[in-house]
Order: C-alpha cells, then structure tokens, then sequence
C-alpha cells in the first residue's frame, strides 16, 4: 500500500519503450536516459502517472529529452482518483487550520499536479475562514470569497495570485473555532426542546391585536446606554 520507488518507475518505464506489440517500442523512440529519469523522479513512485507522461511525451516528439518529459509530466491529470484528489483536499484545510503555508503548497499540487478545480480549494478556504479562523479575524471571509470572485472573473492563471493571498492570509490569521461550539450548542439545545415558544415580548407587533395577546414588553436597546439592555431572548 506504500508508493513505488524511483527504480520501480524506471523499470516500467523502460519496459513500456521496449514493447512491440503493446508498449511504446513500435514508435522506436529516441529517449534520454535523462529524460526518463526526470519522469521517474516527478512522479512521486505513481507509475501510471509516470507512463501518461512518456505516452503524452511521446505523441509531441519523437525525441524525448530531459526539457520535452519536464513539460509532459507539468500537464494536470485528470485521471486522479477520488480518494487522492479528497486526501490533498483534507491536508489543505487542516494546513490552513495549523497556520502552515504548506496550504499553499496543497493547493499548487492539487490544480497543477492533479488537474483539480481551484474553485474546490476556494470553496473549502471560504469554509475554513468560518470554522477555524471565525471572529478571531472575521476579514478571512471577505480574502476567500474575494478570491473566488476573481477567479470566476479571470479564470486560471491569472487567478492564482489572489487564491495564494487569501490562503497564505488564511494561514496567518489567529485561529478560533468559536463559531463552530456555538452552532454545537444550538444545535444540542434545539434538540432538547422538540417545540419552544417565542417570548411573548420577542414576537411580532406589526399587526392589530397584537397588544391585547399580551406581545408587549420588548425593551429597544437603542434607548439604552451602550445601545445595550438586559432582556430574555432564548425561549424558557
């Protein structure tokens, strides 16, 4: 279940250039050694990766060099699987949460390397501004939907100088997860209450007869010092 090592990439590799009937060795290719090499170290020991880049290599010239299989093997691949693309995903957000610029890093890889939409990491940076960065620094909401807006206006690449700001903004901001305990707490306390009722003077006044079923005695903060007053606004 551990990633092959560069030796293991290269003996593909040289297999596939040596098949006649179903490799690449019908092509007779002329391949540097130093060109396979680059392959076999870009592709992380992932020999599928590896062999779609000498294939793609392959199909723009019949001379491989070092310069030809380094652009060959920058090309996004689609061909991900789910499970990788949700696992850089899942080391992205927890980077942001852990104020490390590896998040940025996550990001790079998972659109140039994997071919993912940047739009997944935006969606899940404007998440994290809320979940782990909150009121601690509420401006790391306005960066991430910034971010997304731009890019949804100038598209990919251009876009990428504004998601690094909001990321690497994001990363930098102090850390709170307040919202997230309070939305738990509502949540436990609704599930406590299967009905509630709202407070007499919490409820709606803006219709006749609504005096005469008791819906007074609402305090209006701004007549308060501080715009502030003390009142129950949680149902009993």
């Amino acid at each position: 279940m551990e990633r092959l090592e560069k030796r293991h990439v290269l003996t593909a590799l040289k297999r596939a250039l040596e098949d006649r009937e179903r490799g690449l060795g019908a092509l007779n290719l002329e391949v540097d050694e130093e060109a396979l090499d680059a392959l076999a170290t870009a592709s992380g020991g992932d020999i599928r990766r590896a062999l779609n880049a000498l294939e793609l290599a392959a199909a723009t010239s019949p001379r491989i060099t070092r310069d030809v299989a380094c652009e060959a093997i920058r090309e996004p691949n689609p061909k991900a699987d789910k499970s990788t693309q949700y696992d850089v995903l899942s080391a992205f957000h927890k980077s942001v949460r852990g104020s490390s610029d590896a998040a940025l890093f996550w990001f790079l890889y998972g659109v140039e390397r994997l071919g993912m939409d940047p739009r997944v990491f935006l969606r899940r940076l404007m998440a994290a501004a809320s979940e782990d960065i909150g009121l601690a620094d509420p401006q790391a909401m306005v960066q991430a939907a910034t971010a997304a807006a731009v890019y949804d206006r100038i598209g990919w690449p251009e876009a990428k100088y504004a998601a690094a700001q909001a990321i690497l903004y994001a990363v930098r901001a102090p850390k709170s997860n307040d919202v997230a305990l309070a939305l738990e707490r509502q949540y436990e306390a609704i599930a406590r209450r299967p009905s509630v009722e709202v407070p007499l003077h919490l409820r709606d006044t803006h219709y006749a007869g609504a005096k005469r079923l008791g819906h007074v005695g609402y305090k209006y903060p701004h007549d308060y010092p501080g715009h502030f007053v003390e009142q129950q606004y949680e149902p009993d």
